[in-house]
């Protein structure tokens, strides 16, 4: 954006809370104001920012004022001006329909504010592209909620990878399906920009491929409409494939027609053997229960749901089961408090560079389902 002008940001140097060694020295804390109650920020976002040691739920801005009754000390706010208006509030979380990330982020930040943003980041790349500028120019953070990077079974999955228990992996199929046959009342389900399963469970599982192995060299795309609705033709299936100079092929699917459980969520196979996880992080039914980062037994899997592994290391033949990594939500919030706290946009996890190429991605992709699943080499 030429000549957007460097803002002044709520960033205040008394924020800064770490000696030179960059250890936390005093509870400094940030204080947030969440744009939406409705069940992203009930379920996820509202849980992890009153369990940061970092964070203050400071204010949320929904129709009503029923938000108050479950978190007390938080002030309702009737308008997202109000909240850009606030001189206390230091970070926005955005938890609207898709279509309003983008011009809510924009604004946000041009008000000095930190935003993190629900995916999927914006509905066009376009849009990310200006959202990374601002934050460049600015220094503001801007980062997208992309909690699915920890989720236990990626990050088991991670670990294995890095220590090659698989030799050279060679193929890396991720699922996120469901079973739902009929219509869910809601925006999700309308034909509004930025709907739709791709720009839903597709960001989550197209950002951690992403996240694993860096941007592929070839993308192959199928969408589809499967359940051909009379109330809703959103896409609601879709199958991906990341090809990688390496031989790698990233296979990732999604379909709202997967009756069968437990589903599959990962297989990888390598050279010298394979692992299989099913069932999905237990991390979302957990805050829904109304447990957080603070419960016991937060976070961590059930062993009759760890995935198998079937190898050979160090020439012994190794089969049986792994241990999922317990998941860890909070670690998202902690980084972008800590983040702001630093003034370092470099130690950010998310960074919006990460949600631009997700969106570029999804573009693709509907560009070479488009075109009959044409492969489209970047």
């Amino acid at each position: 954006m030429p000549g957007f002008p460097k803002l002044k940001t709520t960033l205040l140097p008394s924020l800064s809370a770490y000696n030179k060694e960059g250890i936390i020295m005093a509870a400094q804390k940030i204080n947030v104001g969440v744009i939406g109650f409705g069940m992203s920020s009930k379920t996820f976002h509202c849980p992890l920012i009153v369990s940061s040691p970092h964070l203050v739920l400071h204010s949320i801005v929904s129709s009503n004022d029923s938000c108050t009754k479950v978190y007390p000390q938080a002030k309702h706010v009737a308008t997202t001006a109000d909240l850009f208006a606030s001189k206390d509030v230091q970070l926005v979380v955005i938890t609207t329909p898709n279509e309003l990330h983008f011009p809510l982020a924009k604004q946000a930040m041009e008000a000095g504010k930190n935003v993190v943003v629900e995916k999927p980041f914006t509905v066009t790349s376009q849009e990310a592209a200006e959202l990374v500028e601002i934050s460049k120019r600015t220094g503001l953070v801007c980062s997208i909620y992309q909690n699915r990077r920890w989720d236990g079974d990626l990050l088991t999955a991670k670990k294995i990878i890095e220590n090659e228990q698989l030799g050279r992996l060679v193929e890396f199929e991720s699922h996120f399906d469901r079973f739902r046959n009929f219509v869910k009342a809601g925006w999700r389900e309308q034909d509004v920009p930025g709907s739709g399963m791709l720009y839903d469970l597709g960001a989550h599982l197209i950002d951690q491929a992403l996240y694993l192995f860096g941007k592929p060299y070839s993308v192959y795309g199928v969408v589809e409409n499967q359940r051909q609705l009379k109330d809703s033709n959103i896409d609601d299936d879709f199958t991906i494939i990341f090809r990688y100079k390496t031989g790698l092929k990233v296979l990732l699917r999604s379909s709202m027609l997967a009756r069968q459980t437990p589903v599959l969520r990962f297989s990888l196979r390598g050279m010298d053997g394979s692992y299989i996880k099913h069932y999905l992080d237990p991390q979302e039914d957990q805050l829904k229960a109304g447990q957080t980062p603070k419960n016991a037994g937060y976070g961590v899997e059930p062993e009759s749901q760890w995935g198998t592994i079937n190898t050979e290391v160090n020439g012994i033949h190794v089969v049986g089961k792994v241990e999922t990594l317990s998941g860890k939500y909070l670690d998202f919030y902690n980084n972008v408090a800590e983040t702001i706290l630093k003034g370092d946009l470099n130690h950010l996890a998310v960074k919006p560079e990460h949600g631009y190429d997700t969106i570029r991605m999804i573009e693709v992709i509907r560009q070479s389902s488009d075109e009959g699943g044409k492969t489209i080499v970047l």
